[in-house]
């Protein structure tokens, strides 16, 4: 389902995305060396409750998941790129971890990524790898607007992971999303410009560009959920939710001042 959004369904979608913006810079602030990943998971699901919110993946259960997802937050930690489960772990100084939420409120939902390194020691490599993803959600943002297409947001993501000399996996991507989290259109990380659904006003799209650092395959955790890099490299994931204009995008899920 492609799904149109009302002027006034996107003014919630921004509540909503102000919500996912707020509740991932807060937890980027607490986690903190031996900080643990089910904290991170019981402080995520207190800030949904207060707002009023709904969490759009403990009752997830697609078929690629050994569902439900049961948590409120997904916790990527070095090698784990997508849909990592929190577990009982605490975070080490260099770790980089990546935090994806999706949440509802209003009865419109909204999709963000992070990605960032734990404590004092950083690797050149692991920021080069963030900011590449981050330079690619840019540049997936900037193709967008009315009557631009899908394969245009793939192809300018694409350049600029390919130019990163990152291979690029096509198994898991971007997506429309509204009154649901996952929603057609599917927007691949690298594509052919011109090509597939012309944007219009009032479509919402989650972008989302992420990388492994030497492979473009992933191996799936005994939990079911949390997808790895297969040579144990690191990874990142940046995200957001934007919404089509008449005259251009919106980032939704940008932190307000």
């Amino acid at each position: 389902m492609i799904e149109i959004l009302s002027p006034a369904r996107l003014a919630l979608a921004r509540e909503t995305g102000a919500l996912v913006a707020e509740i991932l810079h807060t937890m980027k602030e607490r986690a903190t060396v031996g900080t643990n990943l089910l904290e991170i998971d019981a402080w995520t699901k207190q800030m949904i409750g207060e707002a009023g919110a709904t969490s759009c993946y403990v009752d997830y259960a697609p078929s690629f998941g050994r569902g439900p997802f049961g948590h409120h937050i997904c916790t990527g930690v070095n090698d784990a790129v997508l849909h990592g489960l929190p577990h009982d772990r605490e975070l080490a100084d260099g770790d980089l971890l990546s935090l994806d939420l999706a949440v509802s409120l209003g009865g419109v939902a909204a999709d963000a990524a992070i990605s960032f390194v734990v404590g004092d020691t950083r690797d050149p490599a692991d920021l080069a790898l963030i900011e590449a993803t981050e330079r690619a959600l840019e540049a997936g943002i900037a193709a967008a607007g009315p009557g631009a297409r899908i394969g245009d947001l793939a192809h300018a993501i694409g350049t600029v992971l390919t130019q990163a000399g990152h291979e690029v996996n096509t198994d898991f991507g971007g997506h429309g999303i509204g009154s649901t989290m996952h929603q057609d259109p599917h927007v691949p990380n690298i594509g052919r410009p011109g090509r597939g659904f012309v944007l219009r006003p009032g479509l919402m799209l989650a972008l989302e560009p992420w990388v492994m650092a030497d492979t473009a395959e992933l191996v799936t955790d005994a939990d079911g959920w949390t997808l790895r890099s297969a040579t144990g490299c690191r990874t990142a994931h940046t995200e957001h939710t934007v919404a089509i204009t008449q005259d251009g995008v919106e980032v939704m899920t940008a932190r307000r001042p």
